[in-house]
């Protein structure tokens, strides 16, 4: 679907927005009612804090774009591939159909541009492009996608296109489950540029002709949302992996197969508002961020920052929440000299006597000694014999 307004063409909702009728495949004569799958986790940790039949094989549609991206930024993290390197358009990438932003063979854009293409209006023409690109064959890509997801563990799915297209008669469709695509959302949220594109409302491509609208109406909509990406096409119904963040708590909704483009939103909607209601996040510390400050005896400098090794979250319903304390076990002082990261103490969370969690806290730079214990400890550092 495209249009033009005052000269700019506006692209978007083609793979997900086509209609809102009843998805194929269902058993004939009944009355679709609901999703065919849902599951709910902990977007941080991975907590399942609700699920129906969510190892139910189903079609992702344009939801297999996530494994798309995935493999393209994984390789450009290694330093295969950067996001401003040039990637020139195929014949067969321009002959793509469904949702697209109109690719022509023998253009050149970034692959960084393709990338956010695909995330946020679903281009299917810019996922051929990126395949091609990176894997010389969207056959080759196809092998990688299906090999990343044997490594995370997503037992359940099996791709066959780069972008999830309908298969042709006698073709098997991609499928994958709830859980599966639960695995591979949280995967790529570990990607900054793919968290921004997921979250990114509208975009322009082709230099501001092109107005990229992202399918996902929830990061318009939904108070907290965060992405990530939907599918949809007739015997798959309508699909969306969602995501929102509120305080310190993110969910993640993937809903499979609803009949309707609007039942499914309002699904996911439902989902994590319950969730959000129901769960929240205690976090009892954060990597990087200093738990206090400690007085060094003899040292060069007066103080040492106490710094946590990683985060320290607990994921609790709110209903049971009282009793939950966090404990910096910290000394009040300690003697120089003092070694970057050396251990410090500890932070521990825990319920009345039960312990639920602990992470280090070391020592955030170096401070030395001063007076004769520099001199000695320095003596000592050398490897020098000491005399009385």
């Amino acid at each position: 679907m495209w249009r033009c307004v005052a000269g700019t063409v506006v692209v978007g909702f083609v793979a997900f927005g086509m209609s809102d009728a009843q998805a194929a495949g269902r058993p004939a004569g009944t009355t679709p009612s609901g999703p065919v799958a849902y599951i709910v986790v902990d977007a941080d940790s991975g907590t399942v804090l609700a699920e129906r039949e969510a190892d139910k094989q189903w079609p992702p549609a344009s939801m297999a774009k996530m494994m798309t991206v995935l493999v393209a930024l994984e390789r450009v993290r290694a330093g295969r591939f950067s996001l401003d390197e040039p990637v020139r358009v195929s014949e067969k990438a321009s002959r793509t159909g469904g949702s697209q932003v109109f690719l022509a063979a023998g253009e050149t854009f970034t692959l960084g541009q393709l990338l956010e293409a695909v995330m946020i209006p679903s281009a299917n023409d810019a996922s051929v492009a990126v395949a091609e690109h990176v894997a010389g064959s969207t056959t080759a890509f196809v092998d990688l996608m299906n090999e990343r997801a044997r490594q995370l563990g997503m037992s359940g799915t099996r791709y066959q296109s780069v972008h999830g297209l309908p298969p042709e008669p006698g073709q098997t469709p991609d499928l994958t489950t709830a859980r599966d695509l639960a695995t591979l959302g949280r995967k790529l949220l570990e990607h900054p540029d793919a968290a921004k594109w997921a979250a990114t409302a509208e975009s322009t491509f082709r230099n501001g002709s092109f107005v990229m609208r992202n399918t996902n109406h929830l990061v318009r909509t939904y108070a907290g949302a965060t992405g990530l990406k939907t599918g949809y096409y007739a015997a798959a119904g309508f699909s969306v992996t969602a995501t929102a963040r509120r305080g310190d708590l993110q969910v993640m909704a993937v809903v499979l197969g609803e009949p309707s483009k609007k039942g499914c939103f309002d699904e996911a909607a439902r989902l994590m508002s319950d969730a959000f209601g129901t769960w929240k996040t205690v976090v009892a510390a954060r990597r990087g961020v200093p738990i206090g400050k400690i007085p060094v005896s003899g040292g060069a400098e007066r103080h040492v920052r106490a710094m946590p090794t990683q985060d320290l979250r607990l994921l609790v319903k709110r209903a049971e929440d009282r009793g939950v304390a966090v404990e910096a076990r910290i000394p009040r002082l300690v003697q120089a000299p003092v070694q970057q990261r050396q251990q410090l103490g500890e932070v521990v969370i825990r319920r009345g006597d039960q312990e639920l969690g602990r992470v280090p806290v070391v020592a955030d730079g170096e401070v030395a000694s001063t007076g004769w214990l520099a001199w000695l400890w320095n003596r000592s550092l050398t490897g020098a014999t000491l005399r009385p």
